[in-house]
């Protein structure tokens, strides 16, 4: 498993109480499900509502997670592997001018 540096912003800084946090996992789902277990008010900021009880968590089509600046959508999605001291940014939807 890798140790990563977790980076939130905007309304998910807010609701999570910090900008940044170290979390370990395998793969980017295991670091968002982790993330969300330690904040359950991420949870649907990030994850789209499950339709059955337990459906595979599918991510927001709002939300981006970057690795190291590469967005996971243009990887392997949520399975992306993870390594030691890579930093994962997730970012909500930003409008403004």
């Amino acid at each position: 498993m890798a140790e990563v540096k977790i980076k939130l912003f905007a309304n998910l800084r807010e609701k999570a109480g910090t900008s940044e946090l170290q979390l370990s996992g395998e793969k980017v789902i295991d670091v968002l499900l982790s993330l969300t277990e330690k904040y359950p008010e991420l949870k649907y900021l990030i994850f789209e509502k499950p339709e059955k009880k337990h459906e595979v968590p599918v991510m927001c089509s709002s939300i981006n997670v970057l690795i190291n600046g590469n967005n996971v959508r243009h990887l392997d999605g949520l399975d992306t592997f993870l390594c030691e001291a890579d930093e994962l940014a997730v970012l909500p939807p930003v409008s403004g001018g």
